[in-house]
């Protein structure tokens, strides 16, 4: 009992001298804090007063500083007025220049107009006079010349057009002449060259299907019983004999240089022979047959061999070889053709341009006369069928075609071939013409020629290589002459058909006579 009691003491003296230290301690909190607060409010009042003592301080600097400022900002402002004004004066002192000069020009402006609208009206007066003069003095001209003004405008006109024409004429002469001496020389010189390096015959080969025989005695025979064995060998070669007076000769004809080839052999060799019926015929024509066959087949490889061309088609060979048989106007188309070859080569090498392809096109440009007796068109046409048909290069195709002018040449080879052929067909002794075409041809020159104004005679001359015009001095000038011999020549060359060139050749002469008594 007694130690609860102490201990019921304890507890209560340790919470009484808890709460005195409780007390004690806030006292003294207190105390110092009152002591700390007036120390702060001291220190509070001593840093204001600093802090307003400052500020004054600093609102006295600022206010000098504005002033300052403000000095300084006026000062630059005036400088800036009085450079300001000062250009301003300047501006208005230029601009019062400009003003000035501006109208000292106006001024002399309208000097000038008024100086310019006297000139006119002077100019205008003046015009009014020259019209009036001009027209009196074309009436005076009217008068005394007998003219109108039309009339002397056409008569102006007139002479001048002669002038014009004669200048003209005199200039496309004096360029033929330079075209023509130049072109003639270097022609001469490439033509020239290529003759003399191609040697060719200059007699043209004769086909004269004739038979000889050893006597009369065999015509007869070759007859036979009841014409027989003439019959047999006219059917089997479809040929014609024909037996007349004519002393130890028989004539053998048909339209195919082939078939009468064959026929001769088949005579020459009955002939020879003796032995002379049908079925010797038979034999003898088959045999006569493969003979010109081998001969075609080698006629037609020397052809290329001379030329130098290979590659052909077996059939071309052949064909070729067929114009062995057949010739034009006296001359031997297989020979023609291999001179037409080599002469297009030489050209071709003169030129620089491809010699194989001219040689291959000269050698194949009658292709068509091998066929043209057995079908129907132009030995052109068929040709260049031919040619088309074994796959031949279009370049030899053109030239086939063109080498008549059929077509225009588009090519340097068409061009060649075509000279070739001319210079071929064209050099004495290769061809023969038909005395008929020839008359005939000479006739149509000299009606074509002196069928224009002011021609009195035409004469065709040199075989018709050269045509004399001789025309009325009264009716064509000096300057005419030279057109109207350019327009015969153009004429010609569109209306005629002619081996070579026509030479067109006007004459204009004038006479006078006179007697002395």
């Amino acid at each position: 009992m007694e130690l609860g009691i102490v201990i019921a003491l304890i507890v209560a003296s340790i919470v009484i001298s808890g709460i005195v230290f409780f007390v004690v301690g806030m006292l003294y909190r207190k105390k110092v804090a009152e002591k700390e607060i007036g120390g702060a409010e001291e220190e509070a009042r001593r840093i204001l007063n600093e802090a307003i003592k400052s500020a004054e301080s600093k609102k006295r600097e600022m206010l000098l500083e504005a002033k300052e400022e403000i000095h300084k900002s006026r000062t630059e402002y005036e400088r800036e007025v009085k450079e300001r004004r000062a250009d301003l004066q300047k501006q208005e002192r230029r601009l019062q220049q400009k003003e000035e000069s501006f109208d000292k020009k106006l001024d002399a402006h309208e000097k000038k107009e008024e100086e310019l609208a006297r000139r006119l009206n002077k100019a205008a007066a003046t015009q009014e006079e020259v019209e009036a003069l001009k027209k009196s003095q074309m009436e005076t001209l009217e008068r005394i010349s007998g003219l109108t003004q039309e009339e002397a405008k056409k008569y102006l006109l007139d002479n001048i057009e002669t002038e014009v024409r004669h200048e003209s004429a005199m200039k496309i002469k004096e360029i033929e002449a330079q075209l023509k001496d130049q072109a003639d020389q270097m022609a001469r010189e490439i033509i020239s060259i290529a003759i003399q390096r191609c040697a060719a015959d200059h007699a043209a080969e004769a086909t004269v299907s004739v038979v000889p025989l050893p006597n009369d005695e065999m015509k007869g025979r070759i007859i036979g019983r009841e014409g027989r064995n003439i019959r047999t060998l006219e059917t089997i070669t479809g040929v014609d004999l024909i037996i007349d007076d004519t002393p130890e000769a028989i004539t053998v004809s048909s339209f195919d240089p082939v078939r009468r080839e064959i026929a001769r052999l088949a005579l020459e060799k009955l002939i020879a022979d003796g032995r002379i019926h049908p079925t010797r015929i038979e034999d003898m024509v088959e045999k006569a047959r493969r003979e010109v066959d081998h001969t075609i087949k080698q006629e037609g490889e020397r052809a290329t061999f001379e030329t130098g061309i290979h590659g052909l088609h077996p059939e071309l060979v052949k064909l070729l070889g067929r114009q062995k048989y057949r010739t034009s106007y006296g001359q031997n188309v297989l020979n023609h053709s291999i001179e037409v070859a080599h002469i297009a080569g030489l050209l071709a090498s003169e030129l620089g341009v491809d010699v194989t392809l001219a040689k291959r096109a000269g050698l194949l440009h009658d292709l068509g006369k091998s066929v043209d007796h057995e079908m129907e068109g132009s030995h052109v046409q068929l040709g260049v069928e031919l040619a088309r048909k074994y796959k031949e290069s279009p370049a030899v195709i053109h030239a086939i075609e063109a080498h008549h002018g059929d077509v225009e040449p588009q090519t340097v080879i068409a061009c060649l071939v075509q000279a070739a052929d001319a210079i071929s067909a064209a050099r004495p002794g290769a061809r023969r013409e038909n005395v008929e075409n020839y008359i005939r041809r000479l006739e149509k020159l000299e009606e074509l020629t002196g069928s224009y104004p002011g021609v009195e005679k035409a004469y065709a001359i040199q075989a018709g290589r050269e045509v004399r015009i001789m025309v009325k001095p009264e009716e064509v000038t000096e300057d005419n002459m030279i057109l109207l011999a350019r327009e015969l020549a153009k004429k010609i060359e569109n209306e005629l058909e002619y081996p070579g060139q026509i030479k067109v050749n006007v004459i204009r002469e004038t006479k006078a006579v006179e007697y002395a008594k």
